[in-house]
């Protein structure tokens, strides 16, 4: 990949390649993190990259085309097709869920029992919308939380989004014989929302979330290496995943060459099933800054994506008043919520260096990546080690980064 001259784009060079050093000393060469891969850009084009460490525990190197489970980070590209749909008329993010997903009329809000007895009979939900689901106050949860009963019951029943799930259908199906955890628009809670939001993609768009996906985002945008499944000509370039354990090294959690994301899933997560690469998810976030478009090709309008990145959290609220969750991909003091990202309200009560309006979001493998509209930058960090909450690489990083900036456009 051709890299900018950083100092042209506003960057201190010897600053920057700090990143590296801090990186190779603290995470690979402590073994906490056995490899990364790390890009920022500004103005969509790429100024610094830094690739180390190992792919796969036989030693295979980081690579620069290695492809890794990006988890989470499927939720804003599932966002952004959802609001293409919006952009031509065939949804509206006020309608209710039920215009696409009748199974759902029945929905009502938890009010006790569950475990190895039944669920009480559920209070009245009231409606739930689009948008519900997109800012994550459908009520719905995820079986991760590990919180309530409610929680088990998706647990006991794959429903976290699992790609051996039988298909949209039946996920929905389930979903709709459990009670929300509160209202639709009481509360902000991490959940399964985005995966919910996949299947009215592709009921309303007549084609499965990956095929609109490949063809209406990977394709224009050249995403070339993104999908639900590593074809096998691809294989070889998969990494190992790996799940922390305290006081020891990582160990081997998801192998490459035993890996099921190796074939097609029964079910496609719009909240969590893709792979990708570094460069791909680059040309992603090169659209997002561009304010909707790359390379010739248009995915969504300046004014879809500036609606898509504002706080939505009524009152402007950040997540520290509004979330219910035990687990999130975000940092809540001074995070709102927007239409698939997380968003930076207040750089001062997150105490990270950055700007207000700035999005991102994060994967359970430790990937992320944000965008600062303002500065017209970005970072996509690639690694797979689970659970992304162990190590706070992704402040250290933006910290790193902006301090390498020499000129603000603030």
């Amino acid at each position: 990949m051709h890299l900018a001259d950083p100092e042209a784009r506003g960057f201190d060079a010897a600053r920057l390649d700090r990143v590296s050093a801090w990186l190779d000393e603290t995470y690979i060469a402590t073994g906490r993190l056995p490899g990364v891969d790390v890009l920022v850009a500004r103005d969509g084009e790429a100024v610094y990259r830094h690739t180390a460490g190992v792919a796969r525990a036989d030693g295979t190197p980081m690579a620069g085309d290695t492809i890794f489970r990006i988890a989470s980070m499927t939720k804003p590209l599932t966002s952004v097709a959802f609001m293409m749909l919006v952009e031509e008329g065939k949804v509206a993010l006020d309608d209710p869920v039920t215009r696409v997903l009748p199974e759902f009329a029945g929905l009502g809000v938890y009010a006790g029992g569950g475990g190895e007895v039944d669920f009480l009979p559920a209070r009245p939900a009231g409606m739930m919308r689009m948008v519900d689901l997109l800012t994550h106050m459908s009520g719905l949860t995820y079986g991760l939380q590990n919180r309530t009963n409610l929680d088990a019951a998706y647990r006991k029943g794959r429903l976290d989004g699992h790609a051996s799930l039988p298909g949209n259908d039946h996920f929905i199906g389930e979903l709709a014989k459990l009670p929300l955890e509160f209202a639709p628009g009481q509360g902000w809670n991490y959940s399964v929302a985005t995966d919910v939001l996949g299947v009215i993609v592709a009921r309303l768009s007549g084609m499965s979330l990956g095929a609109f996906l490949a063809t209406r985002i990977f394709a224009p945008l050249g995403m070339s290496d993104t999908g639900f499944h590593c074809p096998e000509d691809k294989a070889h370039r998969l990494a190992d995943a790996w799940a922390y354990k305290p006081g020891e090294a990582p160990e081997l959690f998801d192998p490459a060459e035993k890996s099921s994301t190796r074939r097609l899933p029964r079910f496609e997560s719009g909240g969590g099933g893709l792979l990708s690469t570094t460069a791909d998810y680059h040309r992603f976030c090169r659209m997002l800054v561009n304010g909707g478009a790359a390379d010739g090709a248009r995915i969504l309008s300046p004014k879809t994506l500036q609606l898509m990145t504002a706080n939505h959290l009524p009152g402007g609220a950040d997540l520290t008043q509004m979330s219910k969750s035990l687990f999130s991909e975000a940092y809540n003091a001074g995070a709102g919520f927007g239409l698939g990202f997380g968003v930076t309200i207040d750089p001062v009560r997150a105490l990270v260096p950055g700007s207000a309006g700035e999005f991102y979001w994060g994967g359970v493998f430790s990937t992320a990546f944000f965008v600062d509209p303002v500065e017209k930058l970005h970072m996509v960090f690639m690694t797979q080690l689970y659970p992304s909450f162990i190590y706070p690489i992704r402040r250290q990083l933006k910290t790193l980064i902006y301090s390498a900036l020499s000129e603000s456009r603030a």
